[in-house]
């Protein structure tokens, strides 16, 4: 609750999550980038319809693109709609790209975007250099979840 507050007050408007980065990856730095969008993405968008349950991004010829990720077509569109899995080209200054490109060469390491959303009318995404989390690391942060969870209640049940 507290972060969806936090949200509104600095003008952000999430669109969609990525829940399985966090399952999956172990989440190391995070970056803000924009994203380079036709009108009709921009309205789906503006719907709150879009996916990114499969995406990834990838450096390719010194550019950030985003491939696989699911903007459904414009209901009102025509002829002109866009196609909704199209690679995207995510906006970064050259400096940041090859930061980020050294971090994520790394063994392990890959670029997950995290979720799409509008900032001061603008659509961003934010990405994140992660590392994929080994089965025996996705059981550990359950137990930590269910433990913190644990507390939680118990706190709360004291309270009363």
């Amino acid at each position: 609750m507290g972060s969806a507050k936090k949200d509104k007050e600095d003008g952000i408007k999430i669109v969609c999550r990525n829940k399985r980065a966090f399952h999956e990856y172990e989440v190391m730095d995070r970056l803000e980038c924009g994203v380079v969008l036709r009108g009709t993405e921009v309205k789906s968008l503006r719907e709150s319809s879009a996916s990114l349950e499969d995406a990834y991004a990838k450096i390719e010829h010194d550019e950030l693109w985003l491939f696989g990720s699911d903007i459904p077509e414009y209901s009102m569109g025509n002829r002109l709609n866009h196609k909704p899995k199209r690679p995207r080209k995510l906006l970064l200054h050259r400096r940041e790209i090859e930061k980020f490109a050294a971090k994520a060469s790394q063994r392990g390491f890959t670029l997950v975007p995290l979720r799409i959303y509008f900032k001061e009318g603008r659509a961003k995404v934010e990405i994140a250099v992660a590392k994929g989390k080994q089965v025996h690391d996705k059981r550990e942060a359950k137990k930590k979840a269910d433990a913190q969870r644990e507390i939680r209640r118990a706190m709360t049940d004291r309270r009363r």
